[in-house]
């Protein structure tokens, strides 16, 4: 039986896919040894599940149908560039939540709730919301890690546009050596 890797986000609105893209060509600029996402693949990751086989699938599309049930539609603005762990150590390079970021913490939690039946163990760390721009890992030269926390420092109050979420995405991701390719399994309306 074929398994698929699978997640569940939120998709960003047009206007914060225009303004991620210009902090990506802002920060693209400062470094080589970053892997970029493609404006097509950017997302609000809310749950990452992994290899999943398609009774698997079916049970996630369900329990995230009950979790989407429970979460009214809200409204948010993307605000802030910034890196995990640090701007002075950038690993992960991200668009944060702002102002209704709060409704993705709790659709995130709904969602953990409702998966951990499934045997999905919930998070160690906090949920962030963030939308990936580029994640460099440890190939960063120490001239770019510089370059990079200067300009971070500088994107703190960027504005990233504002959307409205009305549904979730279950999400399967295939990887290719040109990058990853995400489909849409299910598409899930807020209630």
């Amino acid at each position: 039986m074929a398994k698929v890797r699978t997640f569940i986000a939120v998709a960003p609105g047009p206007e914060v896919v225009e303004r991620a893209e210009r902090a990506l060509m802002r920060l693209r600029r400062l470094a080589d040894n970053v892997k970029w996402v493609e404006r097509s693949n950017l997302h609000w990751t809310l749950h990452f599940l992994g290899e999943l086989d398609d009774q698997e699938v079916y049970d996630v599309c369900k329990a995230a149908e009950r979790a989407a049930g429970e979460v009214e539609a809200f409204s948010m603005i993307a605000e802030g560039v910034g890196a995990f762990p640090s701007n002075s150590r950038p690993r992960t390079l991200w668009l944060g939540a702002g102002e209704g970021g709060d409704g993705l913490v709790d659709l995130h939690a709904k969602l953990e709730e409702q998966l951990r039946p499934l045997g999905f163990r919930g998070e160690t760390r906090k949920y962030v919301p963030h939308l990936t721009l580029g994640r460099a890992g440890r190939s960063l030269r120490p001239a770019e890690s510089v370059a990079l926390a200067e300009d971070l420092a500088k994107l703190t109050d960027f504005e990233g546009g504002s959307q409205t979420v009305e549904e979730l995405i279950v999400y399967a991701s295939r990887l290719r050596r040109e990058g990853p390719e995400y489909a849409a399994l299910a598409t899930i309306p807020l209630s």
